[in-house]
């Protein structure tokens, strides 16, 4: 069966919009390993853009492995590889993107501290303490706090016990600073918002430490639903400067080193 494409428009990328809409067709499964693509011409023709714009699509489309190319026949569509994690592509460096990937930060923290609370042993629970102590000494210091907050929860995957959440943490361990140090930022604004922070963290410990699964859920869910509720009342002034700076810098890098941070926020 045919597949028709609508015509772009010049917003973003007009190459970038075209290979998106492929790669769509393609994981949606419209078109199946093997498939022949559209000839450039009929592509041309339903996109409504130029032979240029179309040849720049179908590059990018072969440089992440989706299609390839076979000479005197087309090009033909793979199969396609897992989708790997970009963050720049389709996302404005907006506070909502920030609270996206809260978000995805809520789903795993709630699973972590669950398990955390029944699997945790005395080795966990001596990190986990020592993690809280180092949080409050770095806030003590000055710092931001940033590296011993994503220290902290980490130590608190260890004690899951679950080598899949905490691969996948790590996985994501540069995003998850790069977001943690956004809403940090945010935190040290205000008073309130700090001692809300350190509140948060002492339940989902004693939470763990009493053995309380549900209650560890609980917090840890509570933890990033007040994150998000702080991101939402950030003074207008943090995002207008900060706010946003760090934004466009995770959603581009993935993490901000500390050391250009501090001394751009000078």
């Amino acid at each position: 069966m045919p597949i028709y494409f609508t015509p772009v428009k010049a917003a973003n990328s007009l190459a970038d919009q075209v290979a998106q809409a492929l790669e769509a067709s393609i994981r949606q499964g419209q078109m199946q390993p093997g498939d022949r693509l559209p000839t450039e011409l009929l592509l041309v023709a339903q996109f409504g853009v130029s032979r240029t714009v179309v040849r720049e699509a179908l590059s990018r489309l072969k440089s992440s492995g989706l299609v390839a190319s076979r000479q005197g026949s087309g090009v033909f569509v793979q199969a396609p590889r897992a989708e790997p994690l970009d963050l720049e592509k389709g996302h404005a460096a907006s506070q909502e993107a920030v609270i996206q990937i809260v978000e995805v930060r809520r789903a795993l923290e709630a699973e972590v501290a669950e398990l955390a609370a029944a699997r945790r042993s005395t080795a966990d629970l001596r990190r986990i303490r020592a993690g809280v102590k180092a949080l409050a000494k770095a806030v003590a210091n000055g710092q931001d706090g940033v590296a011993e907050d994503v220290a902290l929860h980490r130590v608190i995957a260890q004690a899951s016990g679950n080598p899949f959440l905490l691969s996948t943490l790590d996985y994501l361990a540069q995003v998850l600073a790069g977001a943690t140090r956004i809403t940090r930022a945010n935190e040290a604004r205000r008073q309130d918002f700090a001692a809300a922070v350190t509140q948060e963290h002492a339940r989902i410990v004693e939470a763990i430490e009493a053995g309380d699964s549900a209650a560890a859920r609980a917090a840890a869910t509570a933890h990033m639903n007040n994150a998000i509720d702080r991101i939402r009342q950030a003074d207008p002034a943090f995002w207008r400067q900060d706010g946003e700076r760090l934004a466009r810098v995770l959603l581009k890098n993935g993490a901000l080193d500390t050391r250009d941070e501090q001394k751009q926020l000078k």
